[in-house]
């Protein structure tokens, strides 16, 4: 008898019916054992880019000379306005999500849905903004030098960086990219520089207004050195090749590192997000068909509405993390 009264309890307790552990359903439960899960995978990802930062503090890209573009705005200097737009974007998207689970409560299926269309919109245009900032930091803005021994040389004029078409002259080129279209045996690979090497240390020569900066940053002006142009012509002695954007081997901006945590880290974000339109278009299309006002609640959008909360606060840490420490 005792058995059995503990079989009977043990089925009330665990088989998912109206008990509900501080008053979540099953459902919801398993979506905050998720987030906090993921959080800690985060957590691991935003401290190993501290610690490294830490690490190579003085010679740390400045996020202010890197995210400077700004769209349909050619030349254009923008420091971090484009990224701060794209934060506002998505907690923005954040505010919508609120007022659809708020009117699932009150079983409004058009606020809901008008709600969640919102919601994507901004999702969608997050993440095309997010492709739009890689694209532009893979091709780079200014160009750079690298020396044998790694570090990375940039160029400025009356104190502020320039590009190196603004000041290099090119010569004829015999060589060519190898394509596909061009050779017997294709194979992928960096395709050559706007500039060579040769070139760009002739046309430092020819332009006596033009300096030399490094990547390393000095402690009391936080800005990056300039050296004079007899520590520059040394520096170039040294040159290995020309640098043009950023790659998981080698950034024009400064430290590869920063990079490498760059690309894995949004990218990582980016994912996340785009998971959570998708859900949220599943969603979305769930609502207006009337399935959540036949089942009589609509937890189903509660609980995509965690996930994108989520998505939306990790954020606020990767743009903190990135673009203003």
């Amino acid at each position: 008898m005792g058995a059995n009264i503990a079989d009977k309890s043990e089925g009330k307790t665990w088989d998912g019916g109206s008990v509900k552990p501080m008053g979540a359903s099953y459902g919801k439960m398993m979506m905050w054992f998720f987030i906090v899960s993921d959080a800690l995978t985060f957590s691991g990802f935003l401290a190993a880019y501290g610690l490294t930062r830490f690490k190579f503090i003085d010679i740390w890209p400045i996020a202010d000379e890197v995210f400077t573009h700004f769209p349909f705005m050619h030349g254009a200097h923008a420091p971090m306005y484009y990224v701060a737009l794209m934060t506002f974007i998505l907690i923005f998207s954040s505010v919508t999500m609120v007022l659809a689970v708020d009117a699932g409560h009150n079983m409004n299926k058009k606020k809901v849905t008008f709600y969640m269309f919102l919601t994507i919109i901004g999702g969608i245009i997050f993440v095309g903004s997010q492709a739009w900032e890689w694209k532009n930091f893979i091709q780079g803005s200014y160009g750079a030098v690298q020396l044998k021994d790694g570090k990375i040389v940039q160029f400025v004029k009356d104190g502020h960086q320039i590009a190196l078409s603004d000041f290099v002259v090119a010569h004829e080129k015999e060589a060519v990219d190898h394509t596909r279209n061009n050779g017997l045996w294709f194979e992928s690979g960096e395709a050559n520089p706007s500039f060579s090497v040769e070139e760009v240390v002739a046309s430092f020569k020819a332009n006596h207004d033009v300096n030399l900066r490094l990547e390393r940053i000095d402690p009391e002006t936080k800005e990056k050195i300039i050296v004079s142009r007899a520590e520059a012509f040394r520096f170039l002695e040294e040159s290995a090749r020309v640098v043009e954007g950023a790659n998981l081997e080698v950034n024009e901006y400064g430290s590869a590192q920063f990079a490498d945590f760059f690309f894995f880290i949004t990218g990582f974000h980016g994912f996340h997000v785009f998971s959570g339109i998708v859900l949220n278009i599943i969603i979305f299309f769930n609502v207006i068909i009337g399935t959540y006002e036949r089942r009589g609640h609509y937890e189903m959008v509660e609980k995509v509405g965690l996930y994108w909360h989520f998505v939306d606060l990790v954020w606020v840490f990767v743009f903190t993390f990135f673009y203003l420490v």
